[in-house]
């Protein structure tokens, strides 16, 4: 441990989705985009093995040992899933730390604050075990996005984890692999509003994403070689007498969905992007969320 830092403070961003909302769990491309606000992560090592939380926005605290397995209290116990996963894979920790966490991403409003969270937690984790040190980004995304998600069985997917670990305005593939890419488009400021309406993420992820996927299931057993990536949207006529109106109108504003996000990609890769396509694009793309997978509010659409 000579040679480490006792004080470590960390933290990460929330995001935005400009396109692609709703598709990473489908393995179709999204773009993301980082935000001013953060979650961080400060904390000063122990002489034992004990862990002391101190979380003052939501006035709790959190106390447990490294010594051992970690038994999850709570669901979502993010604090003590990330300990597990990064035990899991080869992380030790000597002697345990004091910390406080604190952001100012507004919570279950759309813009990923456990994500954010969780991303912070595994960075700080890192740096405080025996094998210390910056962890690179991909992997932090990775253990982060285990933790969060695939270690409490939730339907989410990588994008959160991924836009938190590398910042920035990014795109986001994750057929045939994962990989990230930064824009090179200048967009100047966004103004983030908080319509104060709580968002049920895992509700909604539950409803779209099972029911597409079933859909998509279905239609690759009657149709080898049917695939989300390939399927262009002239082409959904044929599955008419296969889903119900309501079924080929989910598939439809996914693949519209798709278009949009590379319609999008398009006019990002370059530096001087067309504002003006790009607000129209944001427009539709909020169309397709609203009037054909559901995820608008009344407030939010005024």
């Amino acid at each position: 441990m000579i040679g480490r830092p006792n004080t470590i403070r960390v933290s990460s961003p929330g995001r935005v989705c400009l396109f692609g909302e709703h598709q990473d769990y489908l393995g179709l491309p999204v773009v993301p985009l980082a935000i001013s606000l953060r979650v961080a992560v400060e904390g000063t090592r122990r002489t034992d093995m004990g862990v002391n939380l101190d979380l003052p926005d939501i006035g709790a605290k959190d106390r447990f040992s490294l010594e051992g397995p970690l038994p999850y209290q709570r669901n979502r116990d993010y604090f003590r899933s990330a300990v597990n996963v990064m035990r899991r894979a080869g992380y030790a920790f000597s002697s345990g730390f004091d910390c406080v966490v604190h952001g100012d991403v507004p919570i279950s409003a759309g813009t990923s604050s456990s994500s954010a969270l969780v991303v912070s937690w595994v960075s700080f984790l890192a740096r405080m075990s025996d094998h210390g040190g910056e962890i690179p980004p991909e992997e932090c995304a990775r253990l982060a996005h285990a933790a969060e998600v695939l270690e409490f069985d939730e339907p989410g997917g990588m994008m959160d984890q991924y836009t938190a670990s590398f910042g920035g305005l990014l795109t986001i593939a994750f057929h045939p692999a994962v990989r990230v890419d930064r824009l090179a488009a200048t967009l100047g400021p966004f103004v983030l509003g908080d319509s104060r309406e709580p968002k049920d993420t895992m509700a909604i992820l539950a409803r779209v994403k099972n029911r597409v996927l079933e859909i998509v299931r279905r239609l690759a057993e009657r149709n080898p070689g049917f695939s989300l990536h390939a399927v262009e949207r002239r082409e959904l006529d044929r599955f008419k007498g296969e889903l119900t109106p309501e079924e080929l109108a989910l598939v439809d504003g996914t693949i519209h969905n798709r278009d949009l996000t590379r319609a999008a990609l398009a006019l990002l890769r370059g530096p001087a992007a067309d504002h003006r396509a790009i607000g129209r694009l944001l427009d539709e793309h909020q169309t397709v969320l609203r009037d054909i997978l559901g995820i608008s509010t009344p407030k939010i659409d005024r």
